[in-house]
């Protein structure tokens, strides 16, 4: 497993004082992406071959939030590949190496000349090393199913503070782009989401939110004719 510790800092709280689900996000996204560079397979490597590596698909479990001050440990592993898509696994972890946060994540190898996904390549996963065993969190739907019955939020105007080194939005913007759609003060338990369509610059990006009852949570993120960017299942 590569690892970096941290301590969370303030501007990565949310109004409780704690560590945001943004904040959550941006942990694991920069743990794979400081492993990818310290393998020196990162940015620069990638976009040099007209390479990327795109996120499809997350499920995290949060199983406590850390506060303000608080010393962590982020990890993350890959766990083997198929075709064009990678598995990766990520661990947030408090001081006495106990889980704050388990997430399974899947990627797939993008050909930016193309614009087309590539087959992975045994070079392409020789910095990484040998796969490790993935977290065991459990069965679930392997897809989010988006309800037909939906409220409509507030759209949202995608700007460059949205966007990445690939120019898309980020993969945490559009968990907060769904959670900022709910109800405030909604502790977030489980996120799984799926990503369909990248938003651009100048994008409309439109939720629509629906809700089993249970504390469960379906936001459906849409341009202005319905297509799909992402779809983000949230459990309260």
């Amino acid at each position: 497993m590569y690892q970096f510790n941290s301590r969370i800092r303030y501007s990565e709280t949310d109004e409780t004082g704690r560590l945001s689900v943004p904040g959550i996000i941006n942990y694991m996204q920069d743990c794979s992406t400081f492993q990818s560079e310290d393998r020196h397979a990162g940015v620069d490597f990638l976009t040099g071959r007209n390479r990327a590596w795109l996120l499809s698909s997350w499920r995290i479990l949060i199983d406590r939030y850390p506060r303000l001050g608080e010393e962590i440990a982020v990890g993350t592993w890959h766990c083997g590949t198929k075709g064009i898509y990678g598995y990766r696994n990520f661990v947030l972890l408090d001081q006495a190496q106990q889980p704050l946060v388990r997430a399974l994540s899947l990627w797939f190898l993008y050909d930016t000349e193309k614009n087309m996904p590539a087959r992975i390549q045994p070079e392409d996963m020789l910095p990484y090393g040998e796969p490790e065993s993935p977290l065991d969190l459990g069965e679930v739907p392997k897809k989010i199913r988006i309800p037909e019955e939906y409220d409509t939020a507030s759209a949202v105007i995608i700007g460059r503070h949205h966007l990445d080194t690939n120019h898309h939005v980020n993969n945490a913007q559009y968990v907060e782009i769904a959670k900022d759609a709910l109800p405030p003060g909604l502790r977030i338990r489980e996120i799984r989401a799926d990503y369909k369509r990248a938003a651009l610059l100048g994008d409309t990006v439109i939720p629509r939110i629906s809700c089993s009852g249970s504390g469960q949570w379906t936001v459906a993120l849409v341009n202005e004719t319905g297509e799909l960017f992402a779809a983000v299942w949230l459990q309260g």
